[in-house]
Order: structure tokens, then C-alpha cells, then sequence
């Protein structure tokens, strides 16, 4: 079996990946807070850790993938109150945007899909095993996490005292022990979502509903854990200092994969300066694959900038990829080439795996059908070129009648000798952005550069 290396945030290095299991790897993803239409950050995150999972099936009998869902969040309620729309309403209809939107992004679906508000008994189990460790206290209706109580805390995110003070979202409040402890659970009015518990009614704090939700579904301890760097503080600090405390004598995660934030037109991506872009607005301007190519051009730890010119230069790339397939109708399943998996298997070096698909693309282009096979196998742990160069060439038309009419009608006039006619219709579709090409077996279409 070819040997896996990632950066583990955790150790600040590069390091051989092996599972407590050697043939079964549990992963866990931060998922999506469930409120608004997901934004292209976003999508950078999801689809990175496609690639990751897609790849640790080629080299593993077993992955359990999970990628949780936050139903139950202060900004959800924030959101509810603005609209008047009900809660239930707005994580329902924005649940479903979110899968639609990873859907057409090539993003397949996690083994798990767990929502917080189904693991709440989970989330009291853990904080009743951290009071009564002396790791958490109730003050007020909130049970809080006792920061000073855990001595490594701090060492994932590599912060100082200091540092985590002036980084974290300081709530002052007058019932915290230190002003670096954290919420695992919070008194809720009568208007908001909220479940009986020992210290009253409320609902949970962000940090536990992921502890929870690994610990269900992937136990005390698992093999790769899984975000974007935004996450490392305080989100994931907290679910360490807490799993830890908890369950003392486990490891947590054991490998910290972290994709790098996104960059939109040179700019820190931000709502308060309009340089945002939700992945719907984005799937208007670029063919879903196109968009997909261009947040994994880029290695996932650095920070790409995402841009118009970044999805032109995309979508040519995946033009001349399925150029390359389009004489190949019928390929067989086979194995992803050497050069691709070598290159994956470097801390998922995805520039240079294109790269070595550029080489089969060559060489598919002059004639050689093996190479076809295997850029289409590497495109399927890439989640590309699984569609057919036909349709791709096509896509995005949805006059796809009227131009198979106006193809008839053309090959008419030119058997009754109207060129002019025949011209005409050409360059009527021409200027619709459609191109006829004629050929020995009749005349196609697809849509111009």
C-alpha cells in the first residue's frame, strides 16, 4: 500500500498518515452552521476534504467520514428573529440549499451526517463528566469550561496565555471563573430552542456539539479531524481542551488537517465589503466542475485567491482535459495512474497531480488510449471529468432542441445548394455562443470558448 503523508497541525509537520485501524479510517469534518446560503469559503473547505476522503478510499477497504450539521446556533436565532421566518423553517430550507450546492460541486456525501439537535443526550453526557472532573462548573443557569484546568491548553493553535485572551470571543460576564472560560451550555428564554437539562433549561454552546457528534459516531478517539484554519481558535482548541478532559486516557483526533481561508479578488473574503460570493452566485458565473477546479488548483494549505480570471483559466484547463477524453467514448475503469497518486499521497499536493494529468492528457491527445484511462481515473479521485466530453462541451445550453432544428434545417439548405442560408444559421448560433463543427460523421455542436 503507497504511503499517505499530511501536515498535522497538532505537531506543526508533515507525518506519515497510519490509522489506529489499519484498515479503517474515521474522519471528522466541522460541518455547516445551517442559517444562510453557503459561500465559497465554504465550498474550498468541503471540497478539499472530498478530495481527502475520496483518496482515502482508493488506499483504504474502509472510511467513515462524518460531517456534522449546526442546527441549534445563536446566529440561527439571530436570523429567525430578523425574518420571522421559524427556526425548523430556516435550518430546513437552508440544509437542503447546502446539499443542493455540494451536490453540483462534485461533493459527495459523508457516511454520517449528524445534526446537533439530535445528539443534545450526548452533549450533557460529556459536560456532567467534566464537572464532575473539576474540568467544568455551574454558575447561573451556564456551565462553564475551566480554561486554567487544563494545562495543555493552548498547544494545537501554538498560542500563549496571552494570546488566547485577546483571541477569544471574551464574554463578560460576572459568573466566569477566568475570563477565558468557555460556554459548554447556556439558559434559553421561552422564544428560543431548548431541552431540559441538570442546570435548567437551555441548549448548548458551538464547541461541545462537535465533541459530542465525534464522539458518537467515531469514539473517544479517531484518526483525522478536519476544517478550515479560522477553526483552529477557539473552535477546535475548545473541542480538544473538553474531548480531552472528558475522556482522560484518549487522544482525540490524532491528525488536525487544516485547509488554508480564501482570498476573493486579492481581498480578505468579508460580507461588511460586499468581496463575498455565496457558491449559488458563483455556479451563475462558471460551470460547476470549473468552479470545483479552481479551489483545488492551489495547495490546500495555502491561501488562493479566488476571481473571475481564476474560473476562465479553470474552465479552459477542464476544456483541454476532456479534448483529451472526447475520442475515447468507452473507457474502463482502471486504477489512478502512479504520477497522481504519488503526488495526492504528498500532503495532497493537488497542483502537481494536475500536472501529471496534464502529461496523460498529452499524451491521450496524441493517440494513446491507456493514457485516457488513466486521466479519467485521476479525475475521479479529483471528483473531475466524470462526465462526457460531449455533454461538457454542451453544458450550460438548454436549447438543445431548437439547435439539433436549426443543425437540420442548415444540412437542408446546403443540400439544396443555399450557402447563404446555411451560412446564416451558422452564424446566428455563432453569435449565441454556439459552435457547429462539421466532421466525416455529420455535424455537432458545442458551446465556443
Amino acid at each position: 500500500m503507497r504511503a499517505l503523508f499530511l501536515h498535522n497541525s497538532l505537531s506543526r509537520r508533515k507525518e506519515r498518515f497510519e490509522p489506529l485501524e489499519p484498515q479503517h479510517v474515521r474522519m471528522y469534518l466541522c460541518g455547516p452552521t445551517v442559517y444562510d446560503l453557503a459561500h465559497i469559503g465554504n465550498a474550498r473547505s468541503m471540497v478539499v476534504f472530498d478530495v481527502l476522503a475520496r483518496l482515502l478510499r482508493v488506499l483504504f477497504p474502509r472510511v467513515t467520514y462524518v460531517r456534522n450539521i449546526t442546527d441549534v446556533d445563536d446566529k440561527i436565532n439571530a436570523r429567525a428573529k430578523e425574518s420571522g421566518e421559524p427556526i425548523s423553517a430556516i435550518t430546513s430550507r437552508t440544509t437542503a440549499d447546502f446539499h443542493a450546492d455540494m451536490a453540483a460541486l462534485g461533493v459527495l456525501q459523508p457516511d454520517e451526517e449528524p445534526r446537533a439537535t439530535e445528539n443534545i443526550t450526548q452533549m450533557i453526557d460529556i459536560i456532567q463528566r467534566l464537572i464532575a472532573a473539576g474540568h467544568a462548573y455551574a454558575a447561573e443557569g451556564h456551565v462553564l469550561f475551566s480554561v486554567a484546568s487544563f494545562e495543555a491548553y493552548g498547544h494545537l493553535s501554538g498560542r500563549s496565555p496571552d494570546e488566547l485572551l485577546a483571541g477569544a470571543r471574551i464574554d463578560v460576564a460576572p459568573y466566569k471563573r477566568d475570563p477565558g472560560d468557555f460556554v459548554l451550555w447556556k439558559p434559553s428564554t421561552p422564544d428560543l430552542p431548548g431541552w431540559d437539562s441538570p442546570w435548567g433549561r437551555g441548549r448548548p454552546g458551538w464547541h461541545i456539539e462537535c465533541s459530542a457528534m465525534s464522539w458518537r459516531y467515531l469514539g473517544e478517539t479517531f484518526d483525522i479531524h478536519g476544517g478550515g484554519t479560522d477553526l483552529i481558535f477557539p473552535h477546535h482548541e475548545n473541542e480538544v481542551a473538553q474531548s480531552l478532559c472528558a475522556f482522560p486516557g484518549s487522544h482525540f483526533a490524532r491528525y488536525w488537517v487544516h485547509s488554508g481561508m480564501l482570498n476573493v479578488n486579492g481581498e480578505k473574503m468579508a460580507k461588511s465589503t460586499g468581496n463575498f460570493f455565496t457558491i449559488r452566485e458563483v455556479l451563475e458565473k462558471a460551470p460547476a466542475e470549473a468552479v470545483r477546479l479552481s479551489l483545488i488548483r492551489t495547495h490546500y494549505r495555502s491561501t488562493p485567491d479566488f476571481s473571475d480570471a481564476a474560473l476562465v483559466e479553470a474552465k479552459r484547463e477542464l476544456d483541454r482535459f476532456y479534448r483529451a477524453l472526447e475520442r475515447y467514448p468507452d473507457i474502463p475503469g482502471v486504477d489512478v495512474p502512479a504520477t497522481v497518486m504519488e503526488a495526492l499521497c504528498d500532503d495532497m499536493n493537488t497542483p502537481l497531480a494536475l500536472s501529471a494529468m496534464h502529461a496523460l492528457a498529452d499524451r491521450a491527445l496524441a493517440g494513446d488510449f491507456d493514457a485516457a484511462c488513466g486521466l479519467r481515473a485521476a479525475g475521479r479521485v479529483m471528483g473531475l471529468l466524470q462526465q462526457d466530453a460531449q455533454d461538457w462541451f454542451r453544458g450550460g445550453t438548454d436549447d438543445a432542441t431548437a439547435i439539433e432544428a436549426a443543425i437540420a434545417e442548415r444540412l437542408a439548405a446546403r443540400k439544396a445548394r443555399d450557402f447563404a442560408r446555411a451560412d446564416a444559421i451558422r452564424a446566428e448560433w455563432a453569435a449565441k455562443g454556439i459552435a457547429f463543427e462539421d466532421g466525416p460523421q455529420g455535424t455537432t455542436w458545442r458551446r465556443a470558448n
